[in-house]
């Protein structure tokens, strides 16, 4: 074998590439790479957290770094590629409203479906330990607004780099493969979270897949996965506050209570 043979195998492979494709997963990989090192909680937890230890709820300002730092790397970034470099329209990849009488009924009944199967799995100790995130948001509602709402920030631009950027990219040429196709690097990313959410993700990952291609916007994404995201959140900051894990009609009017309580 020499060299030039081998060579040669590497440009016979690599002549038939589609270079929009190419350009996609070749991004997408490194787009993610950025976000690990550099725009995630972990690269404020080791490079930035003693400027800030003082600050009264350090975990809130990471995740707010986490958070707009990833809008920048999964959202930004891509639309600048898409622009300069496909120059291609921005509307292509799902930043558009699309067809919202479809998006709007799915949306409302995968949601519904969605809380009442949450109220069963946030009983789990494992969500109890997990969610929120920063749980100072627990004992203030105050908190829990700001960190949700930059959580919304957060989930278009998660969203963007999947269910548009990913699957859109590539459904020219994979068709509906791609809704595959985007949901394998979702749900690995949700590796290390409780089991359940991890195994959900794959469902989630194919229907939100789906729900783009059907109304060819990502905004019913976002809307369909930030409210999931919400309801995990509320309800577990709720049983938290009311001490309350059961699942039946008991436990749930204790918690409706501790709504109320303010």
């Amino acid at each position: 074998m020499t060299l030039k043979k081998e060579i040669g195998f590497v440009k016979d492979v690599i002549k038939d590439w589609d270079k929009k494709v190419v350009t996609i997963l070749v991004s997408v990989a490194v787009l993610q790479t950025i976000s690990w090192y550099y725009t995630s909680w972990r690269f404020f937890r080791i490079y930035i957290y003693d400027y800030f230890s003082s600050y009264q709820d350090i975990a809130l300002l990471e995740n707010i770094y986490w958070f707009f730092g990833d809008f920048i790397t999964l959202l930004i970034l891509p639309v600048l590629i898409i622009k300069l470099f496909l120059k291609e329209k921005i509307s292509d990849y799902g930043l558009k409203v699309g067809d919202y009488k479809a998006g709007l009924k799915i949306s409302s009944l995968f949601l519904i479906a969605m809380i009442i199967i949450l109220w069963f799995v946030s009983a789990d100790s494992s969500f109890k330990e997990t969610y929120p995130h920063v749980q100072s948001a627990r004992n203030s509602w105050n908190t829990f607004l700001i960190y949700e709402s930059c959580m919304f920030v957060y989930m278009i631009a998660w969203e963007f780099i999947w269910r548009g950027y990913m699957l859109f990219g590539l459904s020219e040429k994979f068709g509906g493969y791609a809704i595959i196709i985007q949901m394998i690097p979702f749900v690995i990313l949700h590796n290390g979270k409780p089991a359940l959410e991890t195994f959900g993700a794959i469902a989630g990952g194919i229907i939100l897949g789906f729900l783009a291609l059907r109304t060819k916007s990502i905004y019913y994404c976002i809307i369909t996965h930030f409210g999931v995201m919400f309801s995990i959140d509320f309800i577990s900051t709720l049983r938290f506050r009311a001490n309350d894990f059961g699942i039946g009609i008991g436990s749930l009017i204790n918690i409706i209570r501790e709504l109320f309580k303010g």
